[in-house]
């Protein structure tokens, strides 16, 4: 956030980065210090201070960490206005008339999406936690010893401590990149105008959301990505549907593509492409580097209070996010494979209940879903088919297409469902949905993973007529479908037979 001229920066700020501010005097030891205020510690302190317990949290730059200030709420403000392009684009398809297309005001979209971050950033503020009970720290927090933290001059000793600084971009290791400069989603929100072209190095969830929503805006987009496919992650069905989504916007996706250097020549930024024909070289107004995270485990103070990390696997923890020093825990990006929102604040529960009360929570039990925003999103749950192998099973996949689907075809989306059991079985290992809301979908399938119910019982769900999420009800059908063996299919006519 380097734009606090802006009324609704200057509001965010004072919510999470308040000056001046006078840091407290430690009285005692606390039971829990919390390094790191980004979604995770935030869970922590708060959850911990409502049981009871004398909690500190400490925080280097803004309290809301990268999902609040740098990630999840302002790029999803963007990608709505964005969608709502994509919306006008297809208009004609329903039969609507859009003389002259749409114009973006860019600095409107900018701005709405600072006044929705401002308003959200109550939730975060030094005061409410303030009101929780929870003594707030603003500077860098730095371990001095095994159960003892130093910030701003000030030593607090602890019982426990939980580490959760989070993740930073990982940034590309290109010649040239550093020099000729780009931007990051650490940066990107402060744009003040809309670069007239863009290059997006990456094609993982961000790069993947921010290039369609830029293109969309009336950028000129090209996106490079080593692989074959865009998300690689990602079931490749999926990936190419969205990949298809993309070049239908207009946006220029090089695949199998590297990128050699970086200059800047002639006032502009030049990249030089290692394509499968040979070098080519492209310009952007601005580079955009959308790949890679990187854990925060820098400048901690880990080592002199025993804690074991790895500077690309982050803090080293077991499954009940315990590090090599009993007392202390981590939780969020700085630990976590996953490195999602509601990961973090899952993982924030988990340490709650093992650093106060000796619990035996565990990591490994999460069902964790997860959304990548694009138009359509896609989502997944548990495992793909490639994982269900390498457990020595064999998997099963009962596939629904939306051109199948009466509201899908209503609505002119596009997408799929995918849900994988073992051949044989009914309990769901996996999905993915390709869908208009994906992330809203997914949600039902990871409460029948969680609750133990099978495709058998997902098929005798009555689900409201019509709606894109019948489609997990017809994969459900599909599963009773296969159960009507020639054997069982004699046996009933011979029993409805007798009945007459």
């Amino acid at each position: 956030m380097t734009r606090p001229d802006s009324r609704h920066d200057q509001k965010l700020l004072a919510n999470v980065r308040p000056e001046p501010w006078v840091n407290p005097s430690p009285q005692g030891r606390y039971n829990l210090v919390v390094l790191g205020a980004g979604t995770a510690g935030l869970v922590c302190a708060a959850g911990a201070a409502g049981l009871g317990a004398k909690v500190a949290l400490v925080e280097r730059r803004f309290l809301g960490g990268d999902c609040l200030n740098l990630g999840c709420v302002p790029s999803k403000a963007l990608l709505r206005s964005a969608r709502a392009v994509g919306e006008i684009a297809r208009a004609e398809s329903l039969g609507l008339k859009t003389a002259g297309g749409v114009a973006v005001d860019f600095p409107a979209v900018m701005e709405r999406m600072r006044r929705i971050r401002a308003q959200i950033s109550a939730h975060d503020s030094a005061a409410r936690f303030l009101e929780l009970g929870v003594d707030v720290y603003l500077g860098t927090g730095r371990f001095i010893g095994p159960d003892a933290l130093q910030v701003d001059g000030k030593t607090l000793q602890f019982a426990k401590a939980v580490v959760a600084t989070g993740s930073s971009p990982g940034g590309l290791p290109f010649q040239g990149l550093k020099e000729t400069g780009y931007l990051t989603n650490e940066t990107v929100f402060d744009l003040a105008e809309l670069p007239a072209s863009l290059a997006v190095l990456g094609t993982g969830p961000i790069g993947c959301e921010l290039a369609q929503a830029f293109q969309r805006f009336g950028s000129r987009v090209v996106m490079v990505g080593r692989s074959g496919q865009i998300m690689t992650r990602e079931d490749p069905e999926a990936a190419q549907l969205v990949a298809q989504a993309l070049v239908r916007d207009g946006l220029d996706l090089r695949l199998e593509t590297g990128v050699n250097r970086v200059a800047f020549e002639n006032g502009r930024k030049a990249l030089y492409l290692q394509t499968p024909n040979g070098e080519e070289r492209i310009e952007a107004a601005e580079i955009l580097v959308g790949a890679g995270r990187k854990p925060r485990v820098q400048g901690l103070g880990l080592q002199e209070a025993g804690v074991e990390f790895d500077p690309k696997r982050g803090v080293l923890v077991d499954d009940q996010l315990r590090t090599s020093n009993k007392n202390i825990f981590a939780a969020g990006d700085v630990c976590l494979a996953h490195k999602f929102t509601h990961t973090a604040d899952a993982a924030a529960r988990i340490v709650i209940q093992n650093a106060l009360f000796a619990g035996s929570a565990k990591l490994s039990r999460l069902i964790v879903p997860w959304c990548t925003y694009t138009d359509p999103e896609v989502a997944h749950v548990g495992l793909y088919p490639r994982e269900i192998e390498a457990q020595g099973k064999k998997p099963q996949t009962f596939r629904v297409d939306f051109a199948e689907l009466d509201r899908a075809l209503a609505d002119d989306a596009e997408g799929f469902v995918k849900i994988h059991v073992e051949q044989g079985r009914d309990a769901i290992l996996g999905a993915t949905i390709v869908a208009p809301h994906a992330g809203e979908m997914i949600s039902e399938v990871t409460v029948a993973m969680a609750g133990g119910v099978g495709l058998k019982t997902l098929a005798s769900i009555i689900h409201p007529y019509p709606t894109q999420a019948e489609a997990l009800k017809r994969a459900g059908d599909a599963y009773n479908r296969t159960r009507l063996t020639p054997t069982v299919q004699k046996w009933m006519q011979r029993w409805l037979a007798w009945r007459r």
